[in-house]
């Protein structure tokens, strides 16, 4: 019997493919759920699943499946029984428990615990959600350095890791990466009023606000540098940090547990939209394009 352990991840380090040991597998409705020593999918999240799961196939035993799906998974250690998503009983670093990540495969797939198998991710389906999920960390930084030049009456505690009024770690109700795009809705009530942000002014000046985060993001993108990840280790529950080099305005260094782009010459370029919602809420969609 295989000693299970807490899945190695491989997505940070550029692997689209990988050679691996079945360690456990769970049937369900849905299909077989198995879990390998090491993966290089990324899985959803259970708790923040802004950024959406790989795409790929597995090899076994001569023949290819699809991967249906590839979520977060926790295994109790006692028992050998393996939780599913919001299925997850424990939060991370519950002595007895590891966690891993679960690949969906088709009920009739011919695969076994100890079973040696081929994993492959549809590298050019990630590379997509990476360009979506960076585009969206530098939009947001640049937000927030155009509001906090114009549209703050008094200093705010929150300060993000360019110096700047986090508007975005205040307001951010919800994130969504899709393929070369990410979606922000921020909740602008009472609390940020207090605070010390103009946002009926800002409101007013949604276009113009606009106009000057893509300039913004079009000299950021200029500089053409690099993108890296920092792991502090190699399971899924380690905390990850997305590093990037703003030239002049600082080093960003975010905790960050999605897949991204490796420099700023990836892309062609990014573009926001801002709308309104309502008086209380705001829209920024993110577009990418990748450079050709």
């Amino acid at each position: 019997m295989t000693q299970l352990s807490a899945t190695e991840i491989l997505f940070c380090h550029n692997t689209w493919q990988h050679t691996s040991v079945v360690q456990l597998i769970k049937e369900t409705d849905q299909g077989k759920w198995f879990v390998t020593k090491e993966t290089p999918f990324h899985p959803v999240s259970h708790i923040w699943p802004d950024h959406p799961e790989d795409k790929g196939t597995i090899h076994i035993n001569g023949n290819d499946y699809p991967i249906l799906a590839c979520q977060t998974g926790a295994i109790e250690l006692a028992t050998s029984e393996l939780y599913i998503d919001k299925k997850i009983p424990v939060k991370r670093g519950e002595d007895g428990w590891v966690f891993v990540v679960t690949h969906l495969i088709s009920k009739d797939a011919d695969i076994a615990v100890e079973n040696t198998v081929e994993l492959k991710v549809d590298k050019e389906y990630q590379d997509s959600l990476s360009r979506g999920h960076s585009a969206g960390h530098i939009a947001y930084l640049a937000l927030n350095k155009v509001l906090h030049a114009s549209y703050w009456r008094k200093d705010a505690d929150r300060k993000d890791e360019l110096g700047h009024y986090n508007f975005n770690s205040y307001a951010q109700e919800t994130s969504f990466v899709t393929e070369d795009h990410c979606e922000d809705v921020y909740r602008l009530g009472k609390t940020l009023r207090k605070r010390g942000l103009n946002s009926a002014e800002m409101m007013e000046n949604l276009n113009s606000i606009a106009e000057q985060v893509n300039k913004q993001i079009t000299a950021w993108l200029a500089l053409e540098h690099k993108v890296s990840i920092e792991c502090e280790g190699k399971a899924l529950t380690d905390s990850r940090y997305w590093i990037a080099d703003f030239g002049i305005d600082g080093v960003v260094k975010l905790p960050c547990g999605g897949t991204h782009v490796s420099s700023f010459k990836d892309y062609q370029e990014i573009r926001v939209e801002l709308k309104a919602k309502g008086e209380q809420e705001l829209l920024m969609v993110t577009h990418s394009k990748k450079r050709i």
